[in-house]
């Protein structure tokens, strides 16, 4: 068996989900992803149930690249829970075109790559807005702020910011399991208020309160009246900031690295509840620096 090619990326939560208002904006977290494009069919079965793999490869095709030839098998190592709003599929489609782009030996600017990303999502089914929210935040680390009705990646991107100092904050995240449905773009429709707080606060620096505020859009468009009370929960017992990412279920919780007794308590109060996993993480901070090289 050959590695034909290999990508990484990485997972992360919402700040502004782009169906609320048409502008979108996600923080990477350390949830590593790692796609590997194979000449031969692995021994473990690819779990890809709704083909997004396959839209990858007819998204590259459709922009007229050129495939490796031969038979072409899929290889993902991925520690992001899917179907819970932590960016799975957005993290998979771009380490999967960075694959590519190894093994076809192409080079793409990242705008492109996500342009690619967000395509391959579109036709699988698994976004309703393209995510290039996400893609970015998968591709770049930090978070990018963007207008979804955009042209392409690259003019629809608005504001950028590395994100909050990782070694300042715990992330824990609160699975709750895979969302019981996927909410349509008219549920997001009476609840403008809450993204348009999400939104001021990105535009004055405040990602941690848009966090909060986006949390609370999600909430009433999926009418998550458990979610409200265990984002809640997160509150009293220390939280700085807490919110449903995505659409749903995951809740995504910051609590300042110093402040470990709010962490421990945290830990406590959620592990009480039944079907319910944690994570500890951090945050991916962009270097935007060397991404401009």
């Amino acid at each position: 068996m050959v590695v034909l090619g290999s990508g990484t990326s990485n997972g992360g939560c919402s700040l502004l989900h782009a169906a609320g208002l048409g502008y979108g904006a996600s923080l990477a977290l350390d949830l590593p992803v790692k796609v590997r494009l194979l000449d031969k069919e692995p021994r473990k079965e690819l779990d890809d149930p709704d083909g997004l793999l396959e839209q990858v490869i007819v998204a590259w095709k459709n922009a007229g690249l050129s495939l490796p030839e031969g038979d072409l098998f899929w290889s993902v190592k991925s520690s992001i829970p899917p179907r819970q709003g932590l960016k799975s599929s957005s993290a998979i489609s771009v380490a999967a075109m960075k694959a590519l782009c190894e093994a076809s030996e192409t080079q793409l600017e990242n705008y492109q790559i996500v342009d690619l990303a967000a395509a391959a999502q579109l036709s699988a089914g698994v976004s309703i807005t393209g995510s290039y929210d996400d893609s970015w935040a998968a591709l770049e680390g930090g978070w990018k702020l963007v207008d979804i009705n955009a042209e392409d990646a690259a003019s629809g991107l608005l504001l950028e910011s590395p994100g909050p100092p990782s070694d300042d904050w715990n992330v824990i995240i609160v699975c709750r399991g895979d969302r019981e449905k996927r909410p349509e773009l008219d549920d997001f429709r009476y609840h403008q208020q809450a993204f348009s707080q999400a939104l001021n606060a990105l535009q004055e620096g405040n990602d941690l309160v848009a966090l909060t505020w986006n949390g609370r859009g999600v909430i009433g468009a999926l009418n998550d009246p458990t979610g409200r009370k265990m984002t809640n929960d997160a509150f009293v017992n220390g939280a700085r900031a807490a919110g449903i990412s995505g659409s749903g279920s995951a809740i995504v919780i910051f609590v300042p690295a110093i402040s470990y007794q709010s962490i421990e308590r945290i830990k406590k109060w959620y592990n009480k509840f039944d079907d319910v996993e944690l994570i500890e993480t951090k945050v991916v901070n962009a270097d935007f620096a060397s991404t401009d090289e």
